[in-house]
């Protein structure tokens, strides 16, 4: 099963896949995408790791996330904003690459018999991206996000910490 919940900055994803999860169960996993590139994202990284209790599973894998032993496990993925940058820099910012290993990747973990929450971002909601790059970057995020809620069973979408259920 996937459940996709999507969102603006601070919109209360992570808090709402959280809570969905251990609503589903007990031993709750928990993979983190990100890579740690400066002081202040590694706070933002500590403040998420001290929403979670000892009763979670934590994983951090940037790629290959269907390697992790998921099978018959409860298990938020945060995030795909992450995740994709780790594709997008590992190819070289070439979006048609990116999004197949993303694709890929997608299309590995639902094969495996669990259920993953999947978190992610709209970035098309703000302002433009002013560099190329930028641009290049929330093109391939809107088609990501496009994937994941098509592949998905539930899609939620987090506005002021409110769920809004797109698909269920």
């Amino acid at each position: 099963m996937l459940i996709f919940i999507t969102g603006g900055v601070r919109s209360g994803k992570s808090a709402y896949a959280q809570s969905r999860a251990k609503e589903l169960c007990t031993d709750p996993v928990y993979i983190a995408t990100a890579k740690i590139w400066d002081e202040d994202f590694q706070e933002r990284v500590k403040r998420h790791q001290e929403d979670r209790g000892p009763e979670w599973t934590n994983f951090e894998r940037y790629r290959d996330l269907h390697l992790l032993p998921l099978q018959n496990r409860i298990a938020v993925i945060d995030c795909v904003t992450l995740w994709l940058t780790n594709f997008f820099m590992d190819h070289e910012n070439d979006i048609e690459l990116a999004l197949a290993d993303f694709k890929k990747e997608i299309d590995q973990l639902i094969e495996i018999p669990a259920t993953f929450i999947i978190i992610s971002n709209e970035l098309g909601m703000g302002l433009h991206a002013d560099t190329p790059v930028g641009r290049k970057f929330a093109d391939l995020q809107g088609w990501a996000n496009q994937y994941v809620a098509k592949k998905a069973e539930e899609a939620v979408f987090m506005v002021s910490g409110l769920p809004l259920y797109l698909k269920k």
